[in-house]
């Protein structure tokens, strides 16, 4: 482990959605503050919607954390179910444990919790993580809840939080009661290569890191173009980097211990339409498709091929093997409409043997 080896106190780049590492970048500040809003203003629904990885559930963690003295919460992330599943995950949320499936009877229980909060003087907030996966049946389960009100204001506040599916299910027809209760809409940008490396040394202070930058400039370009800034990516990959450069007794991180760290993570390499050998990252990779067709030998040279072509023998494979002629881009095509046209004169051939006519001299 490469905890003590960096002076690190706990693991810097883990996997669950903690609060304490919380990178507020611009975008994630901006969502923050129309939701704290929202709950202030009671607004009754608000939406967070990004693409997956982006620290939708870690914010909305922080986000109950700041109300946690002043109102109820329930946080709601089982959405694979049905309306009566989903009363029954809500109670539960509550601490009411029944074996009455009745869904009425549920409904009311929970009108009474609410009442019940709203006389205690506080807010009741729940959140519906991953909220893209309910079924229209169950989304429109949820916006009768929001019925529940007084005259003045409302007894609950919710938010769907889920990715941009959510977005797509929302703008149905048949969803159009629904989002026009939908005041506030929130989202998630990924970050900047300045925000990520802001990212990466807000996660390295949280856990005691007290030296300087771990991760050199050309290694962060690569953890950038990579990541594509999105958190959970950037996690992953410096977590795999720092286990590496432990491995390697290195306290800064490269951009060759972080183009390893990559050409391990390429699933591409591992799918069943994988190229044996092939790069999975960096130049390399880029000369699969930039580089001049390669024609195994012994071929006749294609006649019509322009003066100083690259059709030679001086690429060799080595150890003796036989040679490799490299043909350009439009050396190959020539070289293959050659071939076609050959192709076409046999199948005339044929025909005319076929059909008993004579054949020309050279042609047969």
């Amino acid at each position: 482990m490469f905890l003590s080896y960096y002076g690190l106190r706990e693991q810097p780049f883990g996997v669950t959605p903690d609060p304490r590492f919380l990178y507020l970048s611009p975008a994630h500040r901006e969502a923050l503050a129309s939701m704290v809003y929202g709950i202030e203003a009671g607004r009754g629904f608000i939406s967070l919607i990004a693409p997956p990885g982006m620290g939708k559930t870690t914010l909305l963690f922080h986000l109950l954390e700041k109300f946690r003295s002043s109102a109820r919460t329930a946080f709601l992330f089982q959405t694979q179910c049905n309306s009566r599943e989903f009363m029954r995950f809500l109670l539960a949320e509550l601490g009411y444990e029944s074996d009455d499936h009745d869904f009425v009877h549920m409904h009311e229980e929970f009108n009474k919790r609410l009442l019940q909060e709203a006389r205690a003087g506080n807010r009741f907030i729940v959140v519906i993580d991953e909220a893209q996966n309910l079924e229209p049946s169950v989304l429109e389960t949820v916006r009768l809840l929001s019925d529940f009100e007084t005259p003045r204001a409302k007894l609950m506040q919710i938010i769907l939080a889920g990715q941009p599916e959510l977005a797509d299910k929302l703008a149905r027809p048949g969803m159009m009661q629904l989002r026009q209760r939908v005041s506030l809409m929130a989202g998630l940008k990924p970050l900047s290569f300045e925000e990520i490396n802001k990212y990466i040394h807000h996660r390295l202070r949280a856990v005691g890191y007290e030296g300087g930058s771990m991760f050199t400039p050309d290694a962060l370009l690569r953890v950038s173009d990579f990541t594509s800034g999105i958190p959970r990516n950037i996690n992953n990959l410096c977590f795999n980097c720092l286990s590496l450069g432990c491995a390697l007794q290195k306290k800064v991180i490269d951009a060759e211990i972080v183009d390893e760290v990559i050409s391990d993570l390429d699933i591409t390499q591992h799918t069943s339409h994988a190229t044996p050998n092939a790069p999975a990252y960096g130049p390399g990779a880029a000369q699969i498709f930039t580089e001049p067709v390669a024609v195994a030998a012994p071929v006749e040279d294609p006649a019509g091929l322009p003066s100083g072509s690259n059709y030679d023998t001086a690429h060799r494979f080595g150890n003796g093997r036989k040679p490799q002629h490299v043909l350009s881009p439009a050396e190959a095509k020539a070289y293959m409409q050659q071939i076609a046209a050959q192709l076409q004169g046999f199948s005339r051939v044929v025909s005319d043997v076929a059909a008993g006519r004579k054949v020309p001299d050279g042609n047969a």
